[in-house]
């Protein structure tokens, strides 16, 4: 299927490794050109020269939490690039225990969001554009410890983004919501598990459908196609990936 990507420009955040890099290195595949942020500066060097083997790509290092720098990220995305065909939202910030740290994962999971679309919208209003936020099965379903931060800021990015599908939607913009359940990636918070917490990451495993977790191809994938000319008429969705992990009816 030619999912009519070629061409397009998609700014990916929080990109240098794990579900992020995947997105990336998907849009690449497709044809399209990519800018990507992260905190750390080497990793976003390491990560553009990496990418470039596979087409246009652009990056720089940005705190999320720092509206001023992504701002002027997405400015400078959409000048190098030639405007913005798709935002994607995946920063997150590290679940907060005291209640007074909580306002981290506000500023870089909410905040962010909200912000960095704001910066956007003019540049995804002229070509039609796409936002997806990568969100969380942690926001529709106890799971672990229950709810914390992380969780309950992302059933917000959730509620915010797709309820922008009726206020953008008019302007031409689809804004949809990829949840990931339990996704595996080499380094990241599930492998810490397996090594750490092996009891716990065997019965979550043995729970789930396939008898295993997902990976982070799985997520791309989901949101490559529902940024594409395929999911045209997609607009407001929220688009589990998690292998049918979690027991809840979606009607």
């Amino acid at each position: 299927m030619d999912l009519g990507l070629s061409g397009k420009a998609a700014l990916v955040t929080g990109a240098t490794k794990g579900i992020g890099r995947s997105i990336a290195e998907t849009f690449l595949a497709e044809g399209a050109s990519v800018a990507i942020c992260a905190r750390d500066e080497e990793g976003v060097a390491a990560a553009v020269e990496e990418l470039s083997s596979l087409g246009t790509v652009c990056g720089s290092p940005v705190d999320a939490g720092d509206l001023g720098t992504l701002e002027a990220w997405v400015a400078a995305s959409a000048e190098t690039l030639g405007g913005i065909d798709v935002y994607v939202h995946n920063t997150s910030a590290k679940p907060q225990r005291s209640l007074d740290d909580w306002i981290n994962n506000f500023n870089v999971d909410l905040r962010a969001l909200v912000g960095g679309v704001e910066a956007a919208q003019e540049h995804l209003t002229e070509g039609g554009g796409t936002l997806i936020s990568i969100g969380t099965t942690a926001t529709a379903e106890h799971f672990a410890t229950g709810a914390g931060s992380y969780s309950a800021l992302k059933a917000a990015v959730t509620n915010w983004t797709l309820g922008q599908a009726q206020v953008l939607g008019p302007k031409g913009i689809r804004c949809n919501v990829v949840q990931p359940g339990p996704i595996f990636v080499e380094g990241g918070d599930w492998n810490m598990i397996k090594d750490h917490m092996e009891e716990f990451f065997s019965a979550t495993q043995a729970a789930h459908p396939r008898g295993e977790l997902g990976v982070a191809q799985d997520v791309a994938n989901a949101v490559v196609f529902l940024a594409s000319d395929a999911a045209n008429h997609i607009n407001g969705a929220n688009l589990t990936v998690d292998g049918g992990f979690t027991k809840r009816v979606n009607y």
